[in-house]
């Protein structure tokens, strides 16, 4: 061990007439671990937020929208093949997407209305259950058999508002109608729900139904035609370059937004609450550095004689100032792992047990989310070590600038 880090561990055990020295030490490792397991434990909770939320997101709505420029397209099985074969891609499948009214003998609501293929819609729409898309499609062929209605999944909210049940039947009425001797009469068809969905996330549980591809074909009159392509892919991060590609491969005037682009304010919004979340709690750790800072001046106040002794015997002005910079960075070092600590055992006591709950009515979930990144912690050790070196190197440089024949003669 060299002189420098065995005189500066010397310094850190202090002796009993310096305990208000040791009090100050003792309050600045106290105050560095504070800040460090409370920017660890928020920007956990913000992390937990926003991976929820993206899951939820990407649930119901694909990674990749292919829709063709101001019109629908009927060449979407040789499109949706192509897409298929796309390295990267794990699934694509067509849709349909207009606004209805929904009417049930208990109420009306508004509806956003998404035609689906069943036989594919499930490995893109995460959220739709095997065993809805089975009824659909069953109902779907029943129907050309027999006079059954076709098959609707709606979202939990929705059918709720509507006062439905799986089995129960409700009217669509669509605005693609048709002009008759009295006037311009709206589109309805009656259909029977085939099943219920849940995303988590009111804005999709009241607003949501699906119905089979070809069925929302015929009420909106539209031929053999679809409105675009949803696709689903590998990694998602991935999903603007692939995105890209389609584009490139098909040509004008087919166009793409991967999910990204579509949630481009919300993901935004989310990653400036957290970066500006990161820069309040540093400061927490700035104040913890001040303290160090006063701790090294009144260390060097009252080890003004030994500096000068040190000084005489021959140390250089950097092998003091490697003396202070030394107990500071002891004593950042012990506050930042003792707050990592902390910070991880409450991220894993808050993720395990759930004891705080949120209000329904307010939040889309009602649980705290934590989701604990290993950068994360590491850019915030990073920064209250950085934080606390700055705050030696003052006191540091005071040390070593000591004339030590003043401070012999005077000290």
């Amino acid at each position: 061990m060299s002189f420098e880090y065995f005189i500066g561990g010397r310094y850190l055990r202090s002796k009993q007439k310096e305990t208000f020295l040791s009090l100050i030490t003792f309050l600045s490792v106290a105050g560095v671990a504070v800040g460090v397991m409370a920017l660890i434990v928020v920007i956990a909770v913000m992390a937990g937020f926003e991976a929820d939320l993206k899951s939820r997101i990407l649930g119901v709505e694909s990674h990749v929208v292919l829709m063709r420029h101001g019109e629908s397209f009927s060449d979407y099985q040789s499109v949706s093949k192509y897409v298929n074969k796309l390295e990267g891609v794990e699934a694509a499948t067509p849709f349909i997407y207009t606004q209805v009214m929904l009417r049930s003998s208990s109420g009306v609501a508004g509806a956003v209305l998404r035609g689906i293929d069943p036989q594919s819609a499930g490995r893109v729409i995460k959220i739709l259950k095997s065993d809805s898309l089975q009824n659909l499609d069953k109902m779907h062929k029943e129907k050309g058999v027999t006079a059954s209605m076709p098959g609707i999944i709606l979202g939990r909210e929705l059918s709720r508002s509507l006062g439905v049940i799986i089995g129960d039947a409700v009217a669509l009425i669509s605005s693609r109608g048709m002009i008759s001797p009295v006037g311009y009469l709206p589109a309805m068809k009656r259909f029977k729900v085939a099943g219920i969905f849940e995303a988590g996330m009111h804005e999709y549980d009241s607003s949501l139904a699906y119905v089979h591809l070809q069925d929302a074909q015929k009420i909106l009159r539209m031929s053999d035609a679809v409105t675009g392509i949803e696709v689903r892919v590998n990694d998602i991060y991935q999903a603007k370059k692939i995105a890209e590609k389609i584009v490139a491969g098909l040509g004008f005037p087919y166009w793409a937004r991967d999910w990204m682009q579509m949630n481009h304010n919300l993901f935004s919004a989310l990653k400036l609450e957290k970066t500006v979340m990161f820069i309040i709690l540093v400061l927490i750790v700035l104040v913890a550095a001040f303290n160090i800072a006063s701790t090294l001046i009144m260390m060097v106040m009252g080890k003004t004689k030994d500096i000068a002794i040190l000084k005489a015997m021959g140390s250089t002005d950097k092998s003091i100032r490697k003396i202070f910079i030394f107990n500071g960075m002891i004593i950042g070092s012990v506050g930042t792992a003792l707050g990592i600590c902390l910070g991880i055992f409450l991220c894993k006591i808050l993720e395990k047990y759930k004891f705080i709950e949120l209000p329904g009515d307010v939040y889309y979930i009602t649980t705290l989310p934590v989701r604990l990144e290993s950068l994360d912690v590491f850019m915030i050790a990073a920064a209250a070590i950085v934080i606390c070196f700055l705050a030696t190197l003052y006191p540091a440089h005071q040390a070593s600038k000591l004339n030590p024949v003043e401070a012999i003669r005077y000290g």
